[in-house]
């Protein structure tokens, strides 16, 4: 039965400080070169969501020992050619793109097929567009509807450097490629339009033979043959996509100030920020640090009266990526239209978020023009609402949860939102912060 959580009145002001969870993509990152290094990796502030859970699993079934401790985990690493394989193998990505798709790079020499499945709306989405670069290295994959989860990928022993031009702005598709080329006698060379670049740092931060050349566009990416990953230790920095709805939470609300602490804030994932704050949302970026390639900082964000409208520039788009549902929340309390265009990468997450992003601000009482990659968003910075409203039926995409969150805490109404559990993949402790926002009446 779908649990509903239910938001009946707007969130009264505040002034707090917060820890939100530790970086999805970091975590997941962190799981996969653990698995392949030669030792024992530990990392603290590890984000214990579905997603990162299926990432253990993944590698606990490859034969890598996982031990969960109350505030760290290890990995006992095996070398890059330590997996286990074994026959009738399968691996469960769940919800999980990140999973699914650089396993994928790292499985290209395994010697038996391996299926790799997941979640309704994990199955409904692309994997073509890694399996394609990754069969030229000499796997060999069987997808459903020859797009789709079950994939089965058997590998090779007699694999080939490759030349890649990754044009979508996937960081996915990137990352398993460079995971895949690791593995080859030779180099490869990737051509990739700029997205995040989480593993790209990782393999410059541990040494691996993975050299970068920053374009204006895109990035030139070389990858030689990596023998050898040292174990290493990592003190995961906080989500900065799950710190997006508390920044446009305070930036809605009124007479509101939050401090959010210890946020990555790489640049290839702040675009948020960038967007939010041409918008005229008030936030300061302060007590910056490097940690092991990334950067951290602490995110103080205040309520905002006046709100822009935006002509966002594309070239922000792969940077905010997972956050403009809630950014679209923004816009349409800004006076002026808002236009958003070339976004047809949120059709390809968890649910088709574009479609989405129209019912939940139509619903508001918003009117919005939308294309199949693009939004017109004509804000009311008036509007408020007493109606009840049901979002149900969302493939349980935890953003579109999540936002609808922040619409009624923010817009009023009385909202009945289904399947809470959806938070469970990226953010399960979400509602635990809202409810200590809401219980947090400024003095």
């Amino acid at each position: 039965m779908s649990k509903i959580f239910i938001v009946d009145n707007k969130i009264k002001n505040f002034n707090k400080k917060i820890i939100v969870p530790g970086d999805k993509s970091l975590s997941i990152r962190w799981v996969l070169f653990a698995s392949l290094s030669n030792g024992i990796s530990k990392a603290q502030n590890l984000l214990m969501s579905e997603d990162v859970l299926a990432a253990l699993n993944a590698i606990k079934k490859l034969g890598i020992k996982v031990k969960i401790k109350k505030n760290e985990v290890e990995v006992h690493g095996k070398g890059l050619n330590g997996y286990k394989y074994s026959r009738k193998l399968i691996i469960n990505a769940e919800n999980s793109g990140t999973l699914g798709r650089l396993i994928l790079g790292i499985l290209i020499n395994t010697p038996y097929p391996i299926k790799i499945i997941g979640d309704k709306s994990l199955s409904n989405r692309d994997f073509k567009r890694v399996t394609d670069p990754l069969s030229r290295f000499g796997a060999k994959f069987k997808l459903r509807n020859n797009k789709n989860l079950p994939v089965t990928i058997l590998g090779s022993e007699h694999l080939n450097p490759i030349t890649y031009n990754e044009e979508k702005g996937s960081a996915q598709c990137k990352s398993s490629v460079i995971l895949g080329a690791m593995k080859v006698n030779g180099t490869s060379f990737i051509k990739a339009k700029k997205s995040r670049n989480h593993t790209e740092l990782l393999c410059k931060y541990l040494k691996l033979p993975i050299y970068v050349k920053t374009k204006k566009n895109y990035d030139e990416i070389t990858v030689k043959k990596v023998n050898k990953i040292k174990p290493f230790n990592y003190s995961i920095p906080s989500d900065i996509s799950s710190s997006a709805f508390f920044i446009v939470l305070t930036a809605l609300s009124e007479n509101s100030k939050l401090t959010i602490k210890n946020v990555n804030i790489n640049p290839s994932r702040t675009g948020v920020v960038t967007i939010l704050k041409k918008m005229g949302v008030r936030i300061i970026l302060k007590n910056k640090k490097i940690y092991k390639g990334e950067i951290k900082s602490d995110i103080l964000v205040r309520s905002t009266k006046k709100l822009r409208a935006i002509n966002c520039p594309t070239k922000l788009n792969s940077g905010a990526i997972d956050e403009f549902l809630v950014i679209f929340l923004v816009a349409a309390k800004a006076k002026g239209i808002s236009y958003f265009k070339d976004l047809s990468e949120l059709n390809q997450k968890e649910s088709p978020r574009l479609k989405w992003a129209k019912k939940i601000l139509n619903e508001l009482g918003i009117k919005t023009i939308t294309t199949n990659n693009s939004i017109k968003i004509f804000g009311n910075p008036n509007q408020s609402i007493k109606k009840k409203i049901i979002i149900k039926n969302y493939m349980k995409d935890h953003r579109v949860f999540m936002t609808s969150v922040i619409a009624g805490l923010s817009f009023g109404g009385k909202w009945n939102i289904h399947d809470s559990d959806s938070i469970n993949t990226s953010f399960p402790n979400f509602l635990n912060i809202i409810n200590k926002l809401k219980n947090e009446e400024k003095k």
